[in-house]
């Protein structure tokens, strides 16, 4: 399946379950087809509205993994803050001078943490604790 199509299989208009890390993948899935819409048509103010929209969600998982009553691993926690670091200083850069090319790295991050929130565990793990999925990636609620 190729990344449009993948996108927009997730382009639901509300996700479909209460779960926290289905509506977080839900969130990522959607800013990152909003991303690819805009990219395809390289409107310099769709871009950016896009992006600014992904930086607000990205923010918001900042603030929760910053929560002391947090319940993500330590380790966890400290990976996801600097994938987020990086997610604001590609987006910084970006809108300094934005061109559809640069949105690809935001958009592919978004999808590939989006697919590993959205796999479910075979078992289910400890309570409190992260689930990792089939493919090794980490399930986390932020």
């Amino acid at each position: 399946m190729s990344n449009k199509s993948s996108l927009k299989s997730y382009a639901t208009p509300t996700p479909g379950s209460s779960a926290p890390g289905e509506i977080e993948a839900w969130g990522l899935t959607q800013a990152a087809l909003r991303m690819s819409q805009a990219q395809e048509t390289a409107e310099k103010q769709a871009m950016i509205d896009a992006v600014r929209l992904n930086w607000r969600l990205w923010t918001i998982f900042q603030a929760e993994l910053f929560d002391p009553d947090s319940t993500v691993q330590a380790d966890i926690r400290t990976n996801i803050l600097s994938l987020a670091q990086y997610i604001d200083k590609h987006t910084v850069e970006f809108l300094a001078k934005p061109a559809p090319d640069k949105l690809d790295t935001l958009i592919n991050i978004n999808r590939e943490l989006a697919m590993g929130l959205y796999e479910q565990p075979d078992e289910p793990a400890q309570e409190g604790a992260p689930e990792e999925t089939e493919a090794g990636s980490v399930k986390i609620s932020v």
